[in-house]
Formats: C-alpha cells, structure tokens, sequence
C-alpha cells in the first residue's frame, strides 16, 4: 500500500496530521489555560520530529516525511513564517515610545539587557562541551545568538496572551507593547550584526542601500493606493525584500522583517491586521511548526539537552525579571508590578523559534541547540498566562496606569 501512494497523497496526510494531532491534544486536554493551541502545535512540531517519533516509529516516520514530503512542507513554512515575521513587523508602534523615551528606553533596555548578559554567560559555559557551536560560527557569534535567544521577547505572541487576559487595549497592555517593540528593534538588529557576512560585505551594504532607497519610495507610493490595492502591493515588497536579504547573506526572514517594519500599521484597518494575523496562525503556520519539529536533534543525549533547556530558561526568566525589577525601582513602579511586566516580556514563543531557525540555518548553532532553544521557547510561553493571571486579579488596579 506504502509504494502506491503518491507524493500527493502523502503531503496531504502529513498536513492531515499536522493539524489534527495538536488540535485533539487542546481541546481534549483543555490546555487553553497554560498551552493555548499555538503552543500546543510548537509541541505536537516536536513530537512528529525525527527525534521522538522517529526513534520510536522510525518506518512510519520515513513514510510519512519523506524528502519529497519535506520538501513541499518547507516551503509552505517560508512563505507561512514570512508572512507571519512581516506582520510582526508592521505591529511595531515606535510612535508611543517616543512620547515615553525615558521610561520606555529604560524598562526596555533592561529588560533586553540583563537575560542576554545572563544567557551570554550559559553560551559561554555550553562552549566547555562539544555538539553545541555550530560548524559556521565564531565564538562570538554564538555567545551572542544563544545569549540573544534568551533575551527574546515574542511580540505577536505577547498580543494573543494579552488578548486572552484582556489587556491588550488597557493602558499596562500598551506599555508592555511599546517594550517589547523597542526590544524587537534591537533583536532583528543584533540578529542581522550575527550574521553579517564579511566574505559578501559587498552584496550586503548594496542591499541595505537599496532597501533604504527603496522604502522611502515605497512609502511615498503606498499612501496613495486605496487600502485593497495595498494588501497586494505590501505582499510583493515583501517578498523583494526578502529575497534582496537572502541573496546579500542576511537571510530571508530578516528582510521579511524589514520590509514589515518600514510600514504603518494605521495604513490598514486593525480589524483587518488582526485578522490577518489569527488567519496566518490557523491556516499555515502550523506547517512552520512541523517544519520546525522536523529539524529537533537529541544526538548529544535527551538528557543534556533537557539540562541545557532548563538551565537557559532559568537565565531568561530570571534575566526579564532582575531586568524589570531594576526597572521597576527607577521608575518608581507600585509593588508587584515590575513582577507582572517582566513574565509578560519573558514569553518567548514564536519568534525565539525563528530566531533559533536562522542561526541553524546559518550554521551557527548545532540542532541540539536549536533543541535546547525551542524547549526553552515552549516552556517559558506555557509559564506566562498561569503565573500573570493571578497576579493581575489581585492587582487589577495595575491594569490602568499608563506609565
């Protein structure tokens, strides 16, 4: 029966499993409190990766996910987190944070700061053991990335978990929002540092050149379009853009980024962005997560991955938290609330695991890190909403200050 099936045929039941595992372990174990269904696909992408169902069923594994198969899975995932980076990027609103410099700059600089110097200091200790720097990599750019992944904060993520907690439109939900789009500025931006390629300087400084031209005039033209002619337009810069990066070395998700960040999200109804959003999350993104899973590697041991898990989620939340409790005493905060902002900003989510997909891509991390970054990424998501939900309940007056 295996050999009469078509590519086809087998696509279409590998996406059958992608999106029917993890939608019966949500709403059968009710997981919505601590693992909402976005979560829950992030874990499922690990579970039908090659190192747990293909060590326990490794023929139904090799069936199912062949190279053909995995092939056509992948590229659903570029365009699927493209889109979904892209977005990330329109969501930025530097314009609330400029009104509020210095206590923006202050809570994001040390929210951003203290769990990169702490997970800089457990790449540094990961070096001392083999199978974690990837073949590509410079020390420091492995420092860096992994002590950079911890630092991470997962801004569309962060939107559906105030959603849930239904902050979002609340004046504490718009602070944290102007944080973590100022941290998001300087991730892509370090990222993009990481992964500056001295040997394609030439190709990278023409693209920045280009890009930099091209916004300005992509701007000017833009405006004048009504808003449906916009969706189409935007979609192709992106997809320019991304390829302009990918071509200079910098990768294509970080010109995704770009091209998501030059643009202004009141050009388009928020009704529509939001849409747009939860659409990319139901619809695709589910095969990014596969697609995800697929590249989880346990060849150093399950259990030192699992510790090397552990040990740089303890260096992220504590990092976020000593980062906002600093903050938080600067800034003459009430009591509990730097507590509140910094679990919010430790959600990691998504675009750590983007991040962590570039530097595998790269070469810069091996996939048993990547392995120890997504486990980080999925517990320190799943810890958000138990532990702020409470907090907020006892101290509902938090959720209206506006600075």
């Amino acid at each position: 029966m295996h050999t009469a099936m078509t590519t086809t045929e087998i696509f279409l039941l590998a996406m059958l499993i992608i999106f029917t595992v993890p939608y019966l372990i949500w709403r059968v174990g009710k997981t919505d409190y601590f693992a909402p269904l976005v979560v829950v696909q992030i874990i499922a992408g690990v579970l039908l990766g090659p190192g747990i169902l293909g060590k326990v069923y490794p023929e139904y594994y090799s069936f199912v996910f062949t190279p053909a198969v995995v092939q056509c899975l992948n590229g659903v995932a570029w365009w699927a987190v493209m889109i979904f980076v892209w977005i990330a990027g329109i969501e930025l609103d530097l314009k609330k944070a400029r009104e509020h410099i210095r206590e923006s700059s202050i809570t994001a600089g040390l929210s951003l700061g203290m769990p990169l110097l702490f997970g800089c200091i457990v790449a540094a200790g990961m070096l001392t053991f083999d199978g974690w720097i990837g073949p590509k990599a410079h020390t420091w750019q492995f420092v860096l990335g992994v002590g950079m992944g911890c630092a991470v904060t997962a801004l569309p993520i962060l939107i559906l978990l105030m959603e849930k907690l239904d902050i979002l439109r609340q004046p504490i939900g718009q602070r944290i929002l102007r944080y973590a789009s100022l941290d998001d500025i300087a991730i892509w931006g370090v990222l993009a540092l990481i992964l500056m390629d001295w040997e394609r300087i030439e190709r990278q400084v023409l693209f920045l050149a280009a890009f930099g031209v091209l916004s300005y005039l992509f701007r000017k033209m833009v405006i004048r379009l009504q808003e449906s002619d916009r969706w189409y337009v935007a979609l192709i810069w992106l997809l320019a853009c991304a390829l302009g990066a990918d071509w200079s070395g910098l990768h294509f998700m970080v010109g995704a980024f770009l091209a998501g960040a030059v643009m202004d999200s009141d050009w388009f109804k928020q009704e529509d962005m939001d849409m747009l959003r939860h659409h990319v999350l139901l619809v695709v993104m589910p095969v990014f997560f596969l697609s995800t899973g697929l590249r989880t590697q346990w060849d150093v041991g399950g259990t030192a991955v699992f510790v090397a898990a552990g040990i740089l989620l303890v260096a992220s939340i504590a990092g976020k938290l000593a980062g906002n409790h600093i903050a938080g005493r600067v800034l003459k905060w009430a009591p509990g609330e730097a507590s509140i902002v910094g679990w919010l900003l430790q959600t990691k989510g998504l675009i750590e695991i983007i991040f962590a997909n570039v530097l595998l891509d790269k070469g810069l991390i091996t996939s048993e890190t990547f392995t120890a970054l997504l486990l980080m990424a999925i517990g320190s998501t799943m810890l958000s909403i138990p532990i702020v939900a409470p907090k907020l309940q006892r101290m509902k007056e938090i959720i209206f200050r506006s600075k």
